[in-house]
């Protein structure tokens, strides 16, 4: 899911050019339920102004070259939705989550499935999964959202790998993929935790063994050390998975954390997954709040070199601190400051572009110059976080049993079920050649502009 630094030099000529344009930052009262649906109404309209996919001839839900940020976008939307009532966002979100999900309903659509990784479908699954867990409405003649969840799992749990490591998922699907021969921690770590939620939500064992396989098999690899705490980042399976690739990525955690908890939800309390929810959240208390509670991801933002994934990171992982805090009530104590202290700073953060343009290092206190929609999706996640103070037993995740009535199909991902494929053409590279030339014309004439107007004044 990693992309060349073009964008990055893009953004970095247009954000030189507005650093001085600031306007007061976000006000936020993490006391006042209010104040918290406000600032995060702020930032979701600008998350919504990189999303052009509802409009007349655009595609729903797409991303080219960043096809899995959508599910993030749909991600924060949904809790969005959840935690403040307005449906403002609704309608767009049914339609990109359907549109999306290919024809067999696996999150496989067919102009972008050739380069797809594991863990880009993975999220797009943990989308679906969120939205049957928090009663989003299931789109008539549609996929249901827990068809969809389980579709992503089949497929995902058919590509379980034994010919190297003992198991485990490949980052990537296709031998011609860079990272095919590599097993990462966020595809591995993503379908423990969908594996997870389908076990709570549903109450089927086929799925609850399934998150004990992955997680057993995590632990005994280099992923995931359940004596330390310590999740990597991959391992390579050229050496039988014998190293490991140590960079520190908050998702990487949170992935296992957000399952772990969901399972000792799911069991009433089994001391095995209360362990790995206190090492695990231990862990990623201790390496990525360094300054103040503030979360940072710390293997990227001290050297300003975030790239456009890196900065969902945080803010998937709030969302999932949260969520957890809800699961296993005795952790809330530890998160909640944390989420707390985060948002804050978060919300001094957006005060760019005289439009409360949120930024990426929340521990400045101050914009950084930075802008994308990846910032005000992290923001959004932060501040609706902290919307379980004020839970009342009826912000937690439903199943089943209680209150959840997506459809199921427990076949999903084999060809069954309704939903329209993605409907555009594929995108070759003398597309993405001409619009990267597009592009550069537009914004230095812009620049120009904008140099020649500052001049005149």
């Amino acid at each position: 899911m990693h992309l060349s630094g073009t964008w990055s030099i893009l953004n970095g000529l247009i954000t030189t050019l507005l650093f001085s344009t600031l306007t007061p930052a976000i006000e936020l009262d993490i006391s006042n339920k209010q104040s918290i649906k406000d600032a995060a109404s702020t930032s979701a309209y600008s998350m919504l102004g990189w999303y052009a996919g509802n409009e007349t001839g655009q595609i729903p839900g797409s991303f080219p070259e960043k096809w899995w940020e959508g599910s993030a976008l749909f991600l924060a939307l949904l809790q969005y939705w959840h935690f403040t009532g307005d449906t403002t966002y609704n309608s767009l979100t049914s339609q990109g989550l359907e549109w999306q999900s290919g024809d067999k309903g696996d999150y496989m659509p067919s102009n972008y499935s050739s380069y797809l990784g594991n863990d880009d479908q993975m999220f797009w699954g943990l989308a679906a999964m969120m939205a049957a867990e928090l009663k989003f409405p299931d789109v008539p003649g549609q996929f249901s959202w827990l068809s969809l969840a389980q579709g992503v799992f089949n497929t995902q749990t058919a590509r379980w790998d034994t010919t190297t490591c003992g198991g485990g998922l490949r980052w990537q699907i296709f031998p011609y993929q860079d990272g095919y021969t590599m097993k990462n921690s966020v595809s591995n770590g993503g379908l423990f935790q969908l594996a997870a939620r389908l076990a709570r939500y549903t109450n089927q064992a086929k799925y609850s063994k399934w998150a004990e396989k992955i997680w057993d098999w995590s632990t005994s690899s280099p992923l995931v050390n359940n004596k330390t705490w310590n999740v990597a980042d991959s391992t390579q399976m050229a050496n039988d998975c014998a190293d490991v690739g140590n960079y520190q990525w908050s998702y990487n955690y949170g992935t296992y954390l957000m399952g772990a908890a969901y399972m000792y939800n799911y069991t009433n309390g089994d001391e095995k997954w209360k362990t790995p929810v206190d090492g695990l959240l231990g862990k990623t208390l201790k390496t990525f709040f360094p300054t103040g509670d503030i979360f940072e991801d710390t293997t990227c933002e001290p050297t300003k070199k975030c790239n456009f994934n890196e900065i969902l990171f945080k803010g998937l992982t709030s969302s999932w601190l949260a969520f957890t805090a809800l699961l296993v009530p005795d952790t809330a104590a530890q998160i909640k400051p944390k989420l707390a202290s985060s948002a804050q700073a978060a919300a001094k953060s957006c005060t760019g572009n005289n439009n409360n343009t949120c930024g990426i290092t929340w521990y400045q206190n101050k914009w950084d110059g930075t802008t994308g929609m990846e910032q005000e999706i992290s923001a959004t996640n932060v501040f609706l976080a902290n919307m379980i103070n004020f839970d009342t037993g009826t912000f937690g995740p439903v199943t089943s049993k209680t209150g959840g009535n997506s459809s199921s199909d427990p076949n999903a991902g084999e060809g069954k079920g309704g939903g329209d494929d993605v409907k555009e053409k594929p995108t070759t590279s003398g597309d993405k050649a001409g619009a990267s030339i597009l592009t550069l014309i537009f914004v230095f004439t812009w620049a120009g502009g904008m140099v020649w107007m500052m001049l005149g004044a």
